[in-house]
């Protein structure tokens, strides 16, 4: 390519087949270019990065805040002693199930909703608004709207709701912990799934689904030929950020149960919140929080592959 010839007729002179090679930019246009987006960038590593550096320096420390005076290098006795902790394994345990169920649940209850608002019906606006706003809550005031008026074994609505059936004054927080915080949380999510499906659905063909009512398939059919398939994607990735949101959740844990009774409901950052606030143990708490996100990050490595996979798949 000459001084003067563009990349266009560059690239007309390679021909068709030949691999588009764009001009190199000099360094003073591509730091132009990148500008703006080094505030942002500044932010972010001020916001988690300074932060998980002085996690990681905590977490070889032994240091207790009533104990300031005691505080010195620990080494990997504060990884041993939380990977060694019965009541850390079960947090993870609890958080395994905890996000499982809960995103489980309400994905089955989405993908029902979704297929109900995908038909035509009079109110069906008025019905989709309802059916969202559990999603707007807050989720500390969801969660004391459930903790008093749900749950309540005195006045509570489930019980009202299920006397009919022989249920009376079950105290759901104390007696079934782990119940009440999966009825709550599937409640508040269900909504979410609702609407990625909602979008996977009312973006089907519908000449493809016209031409198989034309061919005698049946709604069962259909769905599970068709419509299922096509909504693997959108279902894909419902599952994957309401694991990532749910396995983080807090409020509902410390306003409904308080992790118990006993550790029967402490997940993994009610886990870290304890042994910060209760046992003011500050080294134990950042090597928890450092196991964490080394978990995490495993899990953000999956989760980029499965994403990584969509994309292909959509532009095959």
């Amino acid at each position: 390519m000459t001084a003067t010839e563009s990349p266009v007729a560059a690239r007309e002179r390679r021909g068709p087949g030949a691999p588009k090679k764009e001009p190199k930019l000099p360094v003073g246009e591509r730091w132009k270019r990148r500008g703006p987006l080094l505030p942002a960038l500044l932010l972010v590593i001020v916001l988690t990065q300074l932060p998980f550096a002085a996690t990681v320096y905590y977490s070889f420390q032994d240091r207790n805040l009533l104990r300031p005076d005691e505080a010195g290098f620990a080494g990997f006795a504060n990884y041993g002693a939380v990977l060694g902790d019965a009541q850390f394994r079960g947090a993870v345990f609890n958080t395994v199930f905890l996000t499982a169920t809960v995103v489980l649940l309400s994905m089955i209850l989405g993908i029902a909703l979704a297929v109900l608002l995908d038909q035509k019906f009079l109110g069906r606006s008025i019905v989709r608004t309802l059916l969202i706003t559990p999603f707007l809550a807050m989720p500390a005031a969801a969660a004391l709207i459930w903790k008093h008026a749900m749950l309540n074994p005195v006045y509570g609505v489930l019980n009202w709701a299920l006397s009919p059936f022989g249920v009376d004054r079950v105290d759901w927080v104390s007696e079934h912990p782990m119940f009440s915080l999966v009825l709550m949380l599937v409640w508040q999510w269900t909504p979410f799934m609702m609407l990625i499906v909602l979008a996977g659905l009312q973006s089907q063909n519908p000449e493809l689904l016209e031409a198989a009512r034309i061919d005698g398939a049946g709604p069962g059919a259909i769905f599970v030929r068709i419509t299922f398939p096509q909504l693997r994607r959108f279902i894909e990735l419902a599952v994957l950020l309401g694991s990532i949101f749910i396995v983080q959740t807090f409020d509902p844990i410390y306003l409904i149960t308080q992790g118990g009774p006993g550790q029967a409901t402490t997940n993994l950052p009610y886990f870290i919140y304890q042994r910060t606030f209760r046992a003011f143990e500050v080294g134990e708490a950042a090597a928890a929080g450092v196991v964490v996100v080394a978990g995490t990050i495993v899990i953000a490595m999956f989760a980029l592959r499965v994403f990584a996979s969509m994309f292909r798949e959509e532009a095959r």
